[in-house]
């Protein structure tokens, strides 16, 4: 990896719920979404790639929802390369019926 790879692999993105929350978090997390992803590549030169700010405007997407968005892309992160023969607790039981919906 060159010098510039390493750099952006440690940066920080700040994810934003759309009720002003903030949430910092290592760009590499944030890279195993889609759609972030998408957000974030610099050779489309969106506001987010530039900014390093990704807001979540989705209806009705709170601070919650975007809290266990954001804790399951480090768990998908952490857990992604564990052998098969290994445990992994499952994410789901980390999820309240209350957001379950949301999610």
């Amino acid at each position: 990896m060159t010098d510039s790879t390493n750099a952006q692999k440690d940066d920080w993105i700040r994810i934003i719920s759309r009720d002003g929350f903030s949430f910092i978090v290592k760009r590499n997390v944030v890279m195993r979404s889609g759609t972030l992803r998408n957000m974030l590549d610099e050779h489309h030169s969106f506001t987010e790639a530039v900014q390093k700010v990704c807001p979540v405007d989705e209806r009705r997407v709170l601070a919650a929802v975007t809290e266990k968005f954001v804790e399951y892309l480090s768990y998908k992160t952490t857990y992604e390369n564990v052998p098969t023969n290994e445990d992994i607790p499952d994410f789901s039981e980390r999820i309240v019926p209350e957001i379950a919906l949301e999610l």
